[in-house]
């Protein structure tokens, strides 16, 4: 990519000394995801546990991913920092949320969803539901935090790690393998990725990673415990939509920018100042979920 001169075009709302990492290769994301799905793969196969739960989870990831890459292809081939129409992506997730649906369908899956002070809701509708906005609205997640060297990558190891551990601990070995080959292609990535990135990871790897941690936390059959594992997500998420309201309603900002990450830089801190900051936040919020609830 770097000899065809193929590389990340730095959106021009950013902070302005993050124009020179434009150039930076990126579609990283797509090393780590095939990386992921063939030891997956080969594992699976190798210790008996090829099911549907491993075919849905690598769907999610390479799905995802998929949309991330034709994403990311149209930022490079029109060399632009906008890829395919919000509309567009919106749409191809919730195809692939609804496939993994209907795969999960064909396994008798149980639907149901535990509400906090309502139980178990035994409701189809309901649960097809959340599962679409959760694979969406994660993917999504992880995307906004991308913004940083290495900070969307040290976060996916915490919260894959967090999986893999409660994986672990209730012997579900399919989800565990999955887990460890996402973490052991990121590791691989983040030597490449942390400041100064010699590529970024791209949409390709933000919405995929997004997605397989959305499906890691419903077939553990602990969807909510992606709030506290994933709590920078969430905050980065928030962010943007409490700027855009506030924007709107009363044409001032909470912020300095948005996502939340470009706050902090804009206060001030370094790039690797908020990365290891968000990494220990995210790690906190995994630690709060296994004492109360692990």
């Amino acid at each position: 990519m770097r000899s065809h001169h193929e590389g990340q075009e730095i959106r021009d709302e950013g902070p302005k000394w993050h124009q020179k990492k434009s150039g930076t290769p990126t579609m990283g994301g797509t090393i780590f995801v095939l990386a992921a799905v063939i030891s997956t793969l080969w594992v699976s196969i190798w210790q008996g546990q090829l099911n549907k739960t491993i075919w849905i989870l690598i769907i999610s990831l390479l799905g995802y991913g998929i949309i991330g890459f034709l994403d990311d292809g149209i930022k490079l081939y029109f060399k632009r920092n906008l890829g395919l129409r919000a509309w567009q992506k919106l749409l191809l997730q919730i195809i692939i949320a609804a496939l993994i649906v209907w795969i999960a369908a064909t396994d008798h899956f149980q639907f149901g969803l535990y509400i906090p002070f309502a139980g178990i809701v035994n409701s189809a509708i309901l649960f097809i539901i959340f599962i679409i906005f959760w694979l969406v609205g994660f993917s999504n997640a992880v995307n906004l935090s991308d913004g940083l060297d290495g900070l969307a990558t040290g976060l996916s190891i915490v919260a894959y790690g967090t999986y893999a551990y409660i994986a672990f601990k209730q012997k579900n070995l399919s989800i565990l393998i999955f887990c460890m080959s996402v973490i052991g292609g990121l590791i691989a990535f983040l030597i490449y990725n942390h400041k100064p990135a010699k590529i970024f990871m791209g949409d390709a790897g933000s919405l995929a990673l997004g997605g397989g941690l959305a499906v890691v936390s419903i077939f553990l059959n602990r969807p909510w415990s992606l709030l506290l594992v994933g709590i920078v997500f969430v905050c980065e998420t928030a962010s943007v939509i409490l700027q855009v309201i506030s924007f709107q309603t009363t044409g001032k900002r909470i912020f300095k920018m948005t996502p939340i990450h470009h706050h902090f830089e804009m206060l001030g801190w370094s790039e690797w100042k908020v990365d290891i900051v968000f990494w220990i936040v995210g790690l906190i919020g995994s630690i709060i979920y296994l004492v109360i609830w692990g």
